[in-house]
C-alpha cells in the first residue's frame, strides 16, 4: 500500500474533518507519546528523556536508545490516554515519525503504531520529524501562508518556505555542523558534559566580556549555513590559551560563539522573508528552547515588523504533541500509509508535503 492510498479498510470507521490522534516521537533519545485533536488540541503530551543514561557517552549511542524505547513505549502510551482521559477505543488515528532519526529507534516506534493501528482498524499516517518542529508552531497560533520556516536543532539547521499548508521547499542548509551539533561540540572543548546547549546559552547571557569570532555568510545570495569555521575557531582560543597556560574563559566563548550564531542565523532569514514575502517567521527545533535565539530574534523581528511565532519550551524539544499537528495535515487529507511502510532515517521533508488531491 503506498502513502496515497486511503485504504476502505482503514476509513470504514468513520473518517471526518477532526481527528483524535496517538501520535509517537522515538526519533532520537526521547521516547513521546501524545494525543492531539483537530491538530492543534493537545489532550496528552508525556515525555521519556534519555538523557541521564547517554550524558556517561559524551552524545547519544543508537543501540542504547532503542534499547530505552523498548523499555517505555508501552507505559507512555499508557500515561497518555491516562492523562487525556481515554481509551484505545476514542482514537481516530495512530501517527509516528517515520524519519529522519536513528533507524533503529524510528522502528521501535513504528512497530508500536503498526500494533495499534491493526489491532484498532485505524488509519496509520507516517510522520516527518521537521515537519512537526515545524507545525508545532500550529500548536499555538493560526498559521499564514507564506510563511518561512528557521529550524535548528541538533541534526538539523534549515530555512523552509512553505507557500501553502503542508507544502514544504528548503531554500537553506547547513553545509556541516547543525547548529546543536556545533553548541555541543564547543560545549565539550570548554568542559562542559553533553548536553552543552543549555550551558552555553546560560554563560553567555551571564558574561560581561566577549571573545569575538568570525561569521561565515558563504557566497552573497546564499541561504546555506557553515558552522564548522567558528567551531574551529573556538578551538583555536581554547588551545592558545592552553599554551600560555592561562583559563579559556568559557563564559567570553560561550557569548562570543552564541552572538556569532545568532547573527548569521537572524540576518539570513530576515532577508528570505523580504526575498519571498512571508507573512510570518516560524522558529522550530531544539534550539529554538535557546533564551538568547528567542530573545535576539524577537527583538529584530519587532524591529522589521516581521510576525514571528515561537513555540513554548516544551514543544521545541522532541515531542509527540508536534507528530500529532503534523500527522493532522496527513489525516485531513485522508493521505495514510499502509503496515508494509517502514523507517527512513534520511527522510526527505520536500517528499514528505501534502500531495495535491
Amino acid at each position: 500500500m503506498t502513502q496515497t492510498q486511503s485504504t476502505k479498510e482503514q476509513i470504514d470507521t468513520g473518517f471526518h474533518r477532526q481527528g483524535t490522534i496517538l501520535a509517537i516521537e522515538t526519533s532520537c533519545d526521547e521516547t513521546a507519546v501524545a494525543i492531539v485533536r483537530d491538530g492543534q488540541e493537545v489532550l496528552a503530551n508525556v515525555v521519556s528523556s534519555q538523557i541521564d543514561v547517554h550524558r556517561r557517552f559524551g552524545g547519544v549511542v543508537p543501540e542504547i536508545a532503542s534499547r530505552k524505547h523498548v523499555e517505555t513505549i508501552t507505559v507512555m502510551i499508557e500515561q497518555a490516554l491516562d492523562q487525556a482521559g481515554l481509551t484505545l477505543r476514542d482514537l481516530d488515528a495512530i501517527a509516528v515519525t517515520q524519519g529522519p532519526g536513528l533507524v533503529g529507534a524510528l522502528l521501535v516506534g513504528i512497530m508500536a503504531a503498526k500494533s495499534l493501528a491493526l489491532a484498532l482498524n485505524i488509519p496509520l499516517i507516517g510522520t516527518h520529524h521537521i515537519a512537526g518542529h515545524i507545525y508545532a508552531n500550529q500548536l499555538v497560533a493560526k498559521l499564514e501562508y507564506p510563511c518561512l520556516a528557521l529550524v535548528v536543532s541538533g541534526g538539523h539547521t534549515e530555512l523552509v518556505l512553505l507557500e501553502r499548508e503542508g507544502q514544504f521547499r528548503i531554500i537553506g542548509r547547513t553545509r556541516d555542523d547543525a547548529v546543536g551539533e556545533a553548541y555541543d561540540k564547543v560545549a565539550r572543548a570548554v568542559g562542559f558534559p553533553y548536553p552543552g546547549g543549555p550551558h552555553m546559552d546560560r554563560l553567555a547571557l551571564e558574561a560581561a566580556e566577549v571573545v569575538t569570532l568570525p561569521r561565515a555568510w558563504l557566497e552573497p545570495d546564499s541561504y546555506d549555513f557553515s558552522f564548522s569555521g567558528v567551531k574551529s575557531a573556538v578551538l583555536n582560543v581554547v588551545n592558545q590559551a592552553k599554551m600560555k597556560g592561562e583559563p579559556p574563559m568559557p563564559a567570553a566563548i560561550a557569548r562570543g560563539f552564541q552572538e556569532s550564531v545568532i547573527d548569521v542565523l537572524i540576518t539570513k532569514a530576515m532577508r528570505a522573508i523580504k526575498e519571498y514575502g512571508a507573512k510570518q517567521l516560524l522558529l522550530c527545533g531544539g534550539v529554538a528552547a535557546n533564551r538568547g535565539l528567542r530573545a535576539a530574534l524577537t527583538e529584530r523581528c519587532a524591529l522589521e515588523q516581521v510576525p514571528l511565532v515561537i513555540p513554548p519550551f516544551e514543544y521545541c524539544t522532541d515531542n509527540a504533541a508536534m507528530i500529532g499537528a503534523a500527522g493532522f495535515l496527513k489525516w485531513k487529507h485522508q493521505q495514510f500509509v499502509g503496515l508494509d511502510f517502514t523507517a527512513e532515517p534520511t527522510f526527505s521533508l520536500e517528499q514528505w508535503s501534502i500531495m495535491s488531491s
